[in-house]
């Protein structure tokens, strides 16, 4: 099947080219030179073409594992959006606070959009269990190229930075966890079940 696809793609970039004859006689003929490869006496034009990823719902073949990644995929599902609205937030703050003349401004501004977003998202992350408030702080990392602890310090201050990452700790989570796919594993799943969200495969 694969051949096939590769031989139609390679047909229809190739026909035009070697079937197009000129107008006019006198107007100099265009010339498309490629690639080519023999194969059984035959020259096939060979053209190299963008590697593609595609990421499909993991199958184990153990019922556990199987539930694992099932929760997992739920999970993100559930707190990927929550991200964005994160990301959005934070540069739309950002954005605004660039128009403000003073720190005092700037401080009460902040102070509105802290309680706006502890009104709105309060009532949701009481819903949410430990792995996936875990799960946010991560995929918070990967939507802002910064730590959650980070964020905090850079819009309120380090002493609730530090007084946030303390309570986090009693619970077994870090404001300062990063996002890595490449060197870990479940990183690595999320990342494909992000790309599957995006995609709508899922």
């Amino acid at each position: 099947m694969k051949r096939i696809v590769i031989l139609l793609l390679t047909l229809v970039l190739c026909v035009p080219a070697f079937c197009a004859q000129p107008e006019d006689d006198d107007k100099q003929q265009r010339v498309l030179v490629a690639l080519a490869t023999i194969i059984d006496g035959d020259t096939v034009p060979t053209f190299e073409m963008m590697e593609v990823t595609i990421y499909g719902r993991r199958i184990y073949p153990t019922a556990r594992k199987q539930r694992k990644y099932d929760k997992l995929t739920r999970n993100v599902q559930k707190m990927y959006p929550i991200a964005l609205e994160v990301k959005a937030i934070l540069v739309e703050t950002y954005l605004y606070m660039q128009t403000l003349q003073d720190d005092k401004a700037r401080e009460e501004h902040l102070e509105k959009v802290e309680k706006g977003v502890w009104d709105q998202y309060y009532p949701i992350m009481r819903r949410c269990t430990l792995s996936q408030g875990k799960l946010l702080i991560k995929l918070i990392d990967r939507e802002c190229n910064q730590t959650s602890y980070d964020l905090i310090k850079a819009f309120i201050g380090g002493f609730k930075a530090k007084f946030y990452q303390t309570f986090a700790a009693l619970f077994g989570a870090s404001l300062k966890k990063e996002y890595d796919p490449e060197h870990d594993e479940e990183d690595a799943m999320i990342e494909e079940i992000i790309w599957m969200i995006d995609n709508d495969m899922l």
